[in-house]
Formats: C-alpha cells, structure tokens, sequence
C-alpha cells in the first residue's frame, strides 16, 4: 500500500500549484452549479425525538419562517434513504411546500468509468503503469534520467545468493527518443513523472473522485416554503438510531415491609450527527415495520444491446390485444390512524425517594453521588417528581414520554429516569423439578406504567444481591424475577403415587366412550439450612384438564402451579400435589368387525353393561360364525372346482376311447358337487347378511349411561 502511494504521488508531481488548482476548480464549480447551496438558509433545530425498540428513531423539526423562505436539515448518506422515505413537511400557516432537493451522488466507480484512465478504486501498481502505456516519462534517481515513451511495467520473481524467491520487484521498460529500450527497476529513489498536460489533467481529475469519497457521507436536504407572514413549520421523518435499553434497580430496607423502591433507567444513545437540545423526548417500547431502500443513490440498469440487421428483413405484423383489467380504485379518503381514539395519559404516582437516599438505614444512599445524568441530577431520587414521566397507550406500544426537555449532544449517551415508586415485592425462593433452587423477588406492578423488557439489580440491606431481566410487566401484573442461586435450600420428590380409574361408561348411537379418572400424587420435602427463615415456591407441572385436588394453588401459570411452602430454619417442611383427571377412551361399534373380545372385557369391567351388551355379543358371535362356515364353504367350492376341471380335461383328452364313458361320470359327479357347494355358499352369504343387519338394529338401539363404581375398578 505504502508504494502504491508512492507511485501514485511520483506521477501526480507536476506542482503543487497545478495540482491545487485542478482539485479546486471542480470544488467552486460545484457550488456554482447547485441552486440549492445558495441565498439565505434557515435551519430547522430538533425538537422532538421519539425511540423505538426496533432501531428506528421519529424525529421532529419545527420553527418558524416569513414570506417565501428555504428551509436546510443536514444528513448523513445513511439517514437519507429513511429519510427520502418517510419524509413528512407541514406548513401550519399555509404556506405551500415547493420540491425537496439535496445534493446527489454518483457512485465512485460510476464516475471512474468516465475518466480516460480506466483506473478502479483501489488499483494494483501494475494497474497504474498499465493506464500510462504509450505517455511519454522521465524516470530519475536510477543512474541518467531515462526520457521516452512508457512500453511496459513488467513483475519478476528474483532469487537472492541465498535461494530465497522475492515476489516484490517491479521493472518498467521505456523506450527512448533514439529508440533504445531502457529497463528501470522501481525502488523507493525511482520517480516517474509525466510529460504529457492531458494526461496529469486525467490523474488529478482521479484523484479528485477518490478524495471526493468522505464528502459524500454529508447531504444537505432544502425545501422551498412559500407563504405570507410568519409561519410554524414542523418537518418530520424516521432514522436508524441504537435500540434504547431499560434497567432497574430494586432496593429493599433494611428491615423488610412488604415492598422495594423499583428505579428505572432507560439509556439512550444519540449517534445521528446532530445535537438535541432541549428536545421533547419519548421512549416507545414496540417494534413497528420498518425497511430500508436506497432512494438517495442514483440506480443504473442494464439495457440490452440489440444488433443492427444488414440482412434480415422483418415483414410487418399483427398482435392479439391484451385483455383489459378493471382499474383498481383507492377510496378518496384514506386515513392512517397511528393511535386509538382512547388516549390514556397520566403522571407516575407515589413518588418517594426525596431524601437523596434509596433505603433505610447506613448503605441506603445509593445514587446519592455527584455525578450527572441525563437531565442533570446530581442525585438519583431527585430525578423523580409528580409528573415528571408520563405514559400514552396507544396501538399495541407503550410510551414514556418525560415532560422536562432532555439534552443530549450527538455521539454522546445518557441515563434518563421513567420510575422511581415503591411496589409490593415478597422474597422468595423458587424451585422447579430439574433445576436448583434460585432466589427470587415476586414483584406486583401497582404502578399505572408498563415496565418495559430490561436488566434489573437487586439491593438488599444495602448491598449488592443479584440481578437479572424481566420481560414486560404491565399494571396491575405480578411477575416472579430471580436473581441468585440459594444454596441453602435443597427440594426433593420422596414420593409419587400415580393411578387410575374406570369412572364413567356411555354408548350413544353406536359409539362406547369410556372415561377414566386418572390421579396423580407427588410430595415434595423442602429443607432449609439458613438461619432464616424461607418462603419456598414449589412449580408442579399443571396438567390439561386436570383438577388439583385438597391443595389450592397460590398462583397459576401456563404448564405449572405455584405452591408457597413455608420452611423455618434448620427445619424441613413437606408438601403434597394431588391431581386428577380424565382420559376418555372412544370405540365405534361395527357389524363387520368382530369385536366380541372387546366387549367381553368391557363387560368384566363393568359388570352393569351386561343386560344391555349380551344381544350384541351373542349376535356378533353369530356373524363371526356365519364367517367361518363361508370361509369353509368356499374351500369346498374350490375343491370340487379343481375336480370339475381335471375330470374335464382327461375327458377331452380320451375322446373317441372306450375308456372315456368312466371320465364322463366323474365329470358329473364333479359338477354335482360344484353347484352344491356354490349353493351352499350363497345361502350362508345371505344368512350373515341377515345377521348383520341384526347387529346394526341391536347397535343402533344402544343408548345407556354406566357411573362405575370406584371399588374394584381401580387400574
């Protein structure tokens, strides 16, 4: 890279006047050329910011012009794809919004395809020398200068005394005015320079697109407003900007009543070249869609290159016409609704904390430094007052939106607060079959705010305890939220008592449910090796459909229930789940199935169904019958078949013979017994045809309920 630079500077060195001049001309020309930098601008300052969780920040603009006047907000390349995209300008007095203009780019490699040079960003040196084939030189600081045209650059691999291979030796062959070809090597005490003026006119025009790289990043968006008067203009449009995170601190006295002072923080960053001064800030927990497409870089296509026909001649023609669709028609009034007609909006109540302090007692003072957050609060608690943070609901987000104007300058972050209130914690620890145990705050949201998804830390007794994250707790919510492994807590399953039984048997139109009770009993021992006591939450898994039993649950959730186990120290403490529930069992009864065997074990099960089941048992027996003796008649009827046949073909085959009158007896014989057994068959066919139809009848007439007795069912 470093002899890339090099080489580029040695062929660049016409002056330093000729050089400065090339790279200012195009520079005054521009701006001579750009309307829209020109005349008085006014600029527009930042007034309102609001933050969303998916990276994108809302941001509003707004002062004030007079008469016709053009109004300047400065962007990044990147912010204005965005920008260009959801770009929104108000004129509250009237005023009328000429065309939106900012200064456009071409592509680097846009514009380097139309220098002579043919040079890419980034070129090799060989790609250098290669562009100024054919020029005419002058190579110094090799022996006598060296004057002529530049043939070639040409790369060697040279091999030193000791057989090392060296990959690095560049070697230009010039051809001079007497015809002679001179071979340079370039090292760091060759310079070329070039003879020709177009030529250095070409590379400071490539230097100047190269250099001309970091001006892109900066555009500068310009709007006419013309009106009479002065106006309120606001100007508003959506960028990328870091996801703003939330975190909490939960901070309990020393001694315990019921509740922890719950601070919250969210922690902004403003990253988008701009100050904010004394903007209205918003901090909106939701993620709406959003995208991203290069509206500010101009997009070349490819089009195809037709060739021209010399030859071929093309006689005219004629084309179908395409069916016409019905236009589609967008209502005239159209309106984005972005909140619902119920806006809530309401202060934080119940602010503590004036003090400087968190807690009670020595160790409570955190957040009491000197340092400056945010708004400018040198202590934490003072952040907080009546009104200071207030919520608006709207869609499916929630918003914080802070009354007092915040200030953040660009490239820089801050902590700015969103609660600060006392709410009901109780310490417990939970437990779950396959995990160990683990310290927990079970926290109730009596605040009117939403605490958003963050980290939270826990305080306790004016120490460092343990922290975690939290997923949104809304008002009136409760939410357990661990925080620390308690190893002084060992939980153990000493027994489980699983069973099940018959409870229920109904036959309706034909089908047999059969319900069974099943039940389930586990205990669990809680030991407790701290010298204090412990509330132990216990999840048992929480079956579907299923009845807890002689134990209420002290919270339910989704798959477990939560079981509060009081455990005193150095002691154990035991605790029984019982649930039951149903499993149904579902049988379609059948006439051409033979389900006898099933319902003689539902009869041993339930000996009640007997009376009503006995007709159907005893008519599927039959119909089971009826099909063996079918399966028998019909082997018969093959059997003589076989017969028939044989007796058929030794007949044919002694025709005409003495010895043919025998064969033809047993060929009757045959056909007697094959017609009997085709009769036969027929006739039981038709007899388990009746008996079927019996079942169906028997079947269809089914219609009874069995309460099963608990004894001597159980299974």
């Amino acid at each position: 890279m470093g002899r890339f630079l090099w080489v580029v500077l040695a062929l660049a060195s016409v002056g330093a006047s000729v050089m400065a001049q090339a790279a200012a001309k195009p520079v005054a020309r521009q701006k001579a050329v750009d309307p829209v930098l020109t005349g008085a601008v006014k600029n527009l300052p930042v007034r309102k910011v609001v933050l969303y969780k998916n990276g994108v920040g809302y941001f509003e603009h707004a002062g004030t012009v007079e008469g016709t006047q053009r109004v300047a907000i400065d962007f990044t390349s990147a912010q204005l794809n965005d920008v260009l995209q959801s770009l929104t300008v108000l004129d509250e007095g009237g005023g009328r919004i000429g065309g939106v203009n900012y200064n456009s780019t071409t592509p680097i490699e846009q514009q380097l395809q139309s220098l002579g040079l043919g040079l890419r960003d980034f070129p090799a040196t060989i790609a250098v020398y290669q562009a100024f084939r054919g020029q005419r030189v002058e190579v110094t600081g090799a022996g006598a200068p060296v004057v002529g045209r530049l043939v070639n650059i040409e790369y060697r691999r040279l091999i030193d005394k000791n057989g090392a291979t060296s990959e690095d030796h560049y070697f230009l062959i010039v051809a001079t005015d007497s015809g002679a070809l001179r071979t340079t090597e370039l090292t760091d005490a060759v310079s070329v320079r070039m003879l020709d003026a177009a030529m250095q006119r070409q590379l400071s025009d490539y230097l100047r697109v190269i250099g001309s790289a970091a001006d892109q990043q900066a555009r500068h968006l310009i709007f006419n407003d013309s009106g009479q008067g002065e106006r309120a203009v606001r100007v508003s449009y959506i960028s990328a900007v870091p996801v703003w995170k939330s975190t909490y601190r939960m901070v309990f006295p020393r001694e315990a009543n019921g509740k922890a002072t719950v601070q919250g923080w969210a922690v902004v960053d403003n990253t988008v070249g701009a100050d904010w001064d004394n903007v209205q800030l918003s901090l909106v927990a939701g993620a709406p869609q959003s995208f991203i497409q290069p509206l500010s870089q101009p997009i070349y296509t490819h089009r195809p290159e037709i060739p021209i026909a010399t030859a071929a001649q093309t006689a005219p023609q004629t084309h179908e016409a395409a069916e016409m669709a019905a236009p589609t028609r967008l209502p005239r009034n159209v309106e984005m609704v972005a909140e619902k007609e119920e806006r809530r909006s309401f202060g934080v109540a119940g602010m503590e904390g004036k003090g400087g302090g968190y807690g009670a007692g020595s160790g409570g003072n955190f957040g009491g430094g000197s340092y400056r957050i945010g708004l400018g609060v040198t202590r934490a608690s003072d952040a907080f007052a009546e009104g200071d943070v207030a919520t608006n609901a709207f869609d499916d987000f929630f918003e914080y939106s802070l009354a007092q104007p915040v200030t953040i300058h660009k490239n820089e972050s801050a902590m700015v607060p969103i609660l600060q209130q006392e709410l009901p914690a109780e310490h417990v620890t939970l437990w779950h079959e396959g995990t160990a145990p683990l310290r927990a705050v079970w926290l109730e949201n009596t605040s009117r705010l939403t605490l958003d998804a963050g980290s939270f830390s826990i305080f306790e007794s004016g120490e460092f305890a343990g922290e975690g994250l939290l997923d949104p707790i809304h008002p009136g919510e409760r939410r357990l939220l661990s925080y620390a492994a308690d190893q002084a807590v060992r939980v153990r399953v000493v027994e489980r008592k699983p069973g099940q039984r018959l409870h229920h048997v109904s036959v309706q139109k034909g089908v047999i449910i059969e319900t069974r009770m099943d039940e389930s009993a586990v205990t669990y021992a809680v030991a407790n090796s701290a010298d204090l006591d412990r509330v132990v939450l216990i999840e048992a898994p929480r079956m579907a459909n299923w009845t807890l039993d002689g134990v209420k649950a002290d919270e339910t959730a989704a798959g477990v229930y939560r079981f509060k186990v009081p455990v005193a120290a150095h002691a154990t403490a035991k605790l029984e789940v019982r649930q039951h529930g149903p499993e149904e069992t579902r049988v379609e009864l059948n006439a051409s199935q033979n389900q006898t065997q099933y319902l003689l074990d539902l009869v041993q099960r339930t000996p009640q169904a007997l009376a009503a089941l006995q007709p159907v048992i005893e008519a599927q027996s039959a119909v089971a019958k009826l099909g063996v003796a079918i399966g028998a008649s019909k082997q018969s009827e093959e059997t003589a078949s076989a017969d028939e046949a044989r007796a058929r073909e030794n007949l044919t085959a002694l025709k005409g013979n003495v010895a043919a009158k025998r064969f033809v007896e047993d060929l009757n014989r045959a056909e007697d017994a094959l017609q009997t057994a085709r009769k036969h068959t027929t006739e039981l066919e038709a007899q388990k045809q009746t008996a079927i139809e019996k079942v169906d009848a028997l079947i269809a007439g089914l219609s009874f309920d069995w309460d099963v007795k608990e004894a001597g069912n159980r299974e």
